[in-house]
């Protein structure tokens, strides 16, 4: 829908590379590559006289950080449902964000040329979620458009007949957005303020504070005074100043009210601060971040491979990264413990996704199991709890059923949805650990999971164990087929022959629950004497091949995941044998 958007107002060339392009505003390769939304972006079209900014904003709650900071710099939004799926979890995640921040909606019900289209049901599902949502009954007047996003279609009533014959035009979507927005507020003569929302980096121009001007007018040169979260106050000069022109930025000498900019020159910039004319210095509300709900420890890689992978490998290294990333994720909590670092994060996408992003830049490191973020309150532990949604084949309804009842999950709502079977539960956000990864294999991958943070409950009993024992090397070396062909006799295997391995590294999954040790690099013993079964050729299963976000969900508290930019192992946290019985003996 975006990519019409910029398309359709003009912002690029009718010959240039970019009107052939698809997904224009997800660039990072993680955002490709997974098919999300992850870091908020900004641009900017004009229409007729009007100058439109569009901020893309993930929709997934582990990015909520992303939502939080960037709605404030929002006067409406544009909210997208599936005709056929109909709102999602993440849906309901926004429009809360959105709705609390008393912003105007208008809903687009996209996708409506899909054969299993639901129009109907799905109008009935957005005004009952306003309903759940709204806080005034103003917000229950929403005007809604259809939309085709892929071919750049949309209509203010339901088309009928073929619409493939239909022009390609967003044009009833710009002249809703004119008449349903109004034009932002605040008066351009008063003194500049503006709240810093989000950080750039640049190596020639140093750091960019980019926000919404919500009073008065900047200029080049101009003297300010930076108010930091603490109330310090610091006397800055404005260097630049930018606007969005397309997915470019613009050098211009001033910007007024409304206008959200990119400026330079600052001495120190942070999310939050607040810049304003020193004749009135006010500080504008911190934007509220929900609290972490999971936190995991990173360390440099102490296995026996260390530095064969990637070359940024210290703990002064991976602590420098960690301070910049912090900077500008603002959902991201860091404490050192000793050699370790303590990473609290919103979800295991959100941490998944630092960690992904860490190996890809060449850095080495081993993590621990994720564990959920407790709290106190009048006395008694309170845990997070989350709604999970898992869509289905009908043919796996008793897997999950089953698998969600050792979870102690409280089932809400189930029904037939689409083609699948549609479950929601509730659930401590620590019964998900491990959830996706045992899903994928008694579903063959066949599933798909969504989940929401709802709030916080009186901490349960412990759970069960849910996952089997593991098969573990007691011999460093290279994997071979006749060791790994007595490994897969024990249970399903995470490598193939011709792998290096070390003692301690974790190469399977029992079959029972206790781990066993096992040498993948034993050959088969020669001998004079020949045999017809002795001389078979060995078939090997296929290895699991384990993602970073499911072998983070596979591991236990004993354990760590090794991570370079070549290679995801999971290992012992001792190595040796001796050392991990002496350390189970003492609990």
């Amino acid at each position: 829908m975006v990519d019409f958007l910029l398309k359709q107002a003009h912002v690029f060339r009718e010959n240039s590379e970019d009107m052939g392009k698809t997904l224009i505003m997800d660039s990072n390769d993680l955002e490709r590559e997974r098919g999300i939304t992850i870091f908020a972006k900004n641009a900017s079209v004009t229409y007729k006289d009007y100058q439109i900014n569009i901020i893309d904003t993930p929709g997934h709650a582990d990015f909520g950080g992303e939502v939080e900071r960037t709605l404030n710099m929002a006067d409406g939004c544009l909210l997208l449902v599936d005709a056929q799926e109909g709102p999602m979890p993440q849906t309901r995640f926004v429009l809360k964000k959105a709705l609390q921040l008393k912003m105007k909606i208008m809903v687009i019900v996209n996708k409506i040329d899909k054969s299993g289209k639901r129009i109907d049901e799905t109008l009935d599902a957005i005004s009952t979620l306003f309903l759940d949502l709204a806080s005034d009954e103003a917000q229950l007047d929403f005007p809604v458009l259809y939309a085709i996003g892929r071919e750049g279609k949309a209509w203010n009533t339901l088309p009928t007949g073929d619409t493939s014959a239909m022009p390609a035009t967003l044009e009833p979507i710009f002249e809703k957005i004119i008449s349903t927005f109004q034009e932002p507020a605040g008066d351009p003569e008063k003194p500049f303020q503006m709240q810093v929302a989000a950080l750039d980096h640049d190596p020639f121009k140093g750091i960019y504070a980019i926000g919404r001007i919500v009073r008065g007018r900047i200029k080049s040169g101009m003297s300010i005074v930076r108010i930091s979260e603490d109330g310090k106050q610091s006397n800055e000069k404005i260097e630049n100043i930018f606007v969005w022109e397309g997915l470019g930025r613009k050098k211009v000498d001033e910007a007024s009210v409304g206008e959200i900019v990119a400026i330079t020159g600052l001495s120190k910039a942070e999310i939050n601060a607040t810049l304003c004319d020193p004749s009135l210095p006010e500080f504008l509300p911190a934007i509220a971040i929900e609290a972490p709900t999971l936190q995991i420890t990173i360390g440099g890689n102490t296995s026996p491979f260390v530095g064969q992978d990637g070359n940024i490998l210290t703990t002064r290294q991976i602590k420098d990264r960690l301070e910049k990333e912090l900077e500008t994720n603002v959902s991201l909590r860091m404490v050192q413990q000793g050699e370790r670092y303590l990473l609290s994060g919103r979800g295991e996408l959100h941490l998944s996704v630092l960690l992904e992003t860490l190996r890809r830049e060449g850095f080495e490191f081993e993590v621990s199991q994720p564990e959920v973020i407790t709290k106190e309150e009048n006395g008694k532990t309170l845990e997070p709890y989350e709604e999970v949604t898992i869509d289905v084949p009908e043919i796996y309804r008793g897997v999950i059923l089953t698998e969600l009842a050792k979870r102690r999950a409280r089932l809400k709502d189930t029904y037939i949805h689409v083609s699948d079977a549609r479950f929601i539960y509730e659930m401590p956000t620590r019964a998900l650990l491990g959830m996706r990864s045992q899903l994928a294999t008694l579903t063959r991958g066949s599933f798909t999971l969504n989940s929401i943070f709802l709030g916080y409950e009186p901490l349960g009993d412990p759970l069960p164990r849910v996952r089997k024992g593991v098969l573990i090397v007691n011999e460093s070396g290279k994997s071979n087929a006749y060791g790994l062909n007595i490994a897969q006799g024990r249970g399903s295997i995470f490598i193939g022959p011709g792998e290096d391995v070390y003692e301690g590294m974790v190469i399977g999954e029992n079959a029972k629950d206790e781990d066993i040790e096992i040498n993948v690099c034993k050959g088969k013993q020669l001998t004079n004497m020949r045999s017809k079964s002795s001389d078979g050729i060995i078939q090997l299963t296929p290895p699991v091949v384990m993602s970073l976000e499911v072998a983070l969900n596979f591991i236990m508290k004993d354990e760590l995941l090794e991570i370079t930019p070549k290679n995801i192992r999971l290992r012992k946290r001792y190595l040796d044998k001796g050392e991990r019985s002496r350390m189970a003996k003492k609990g």
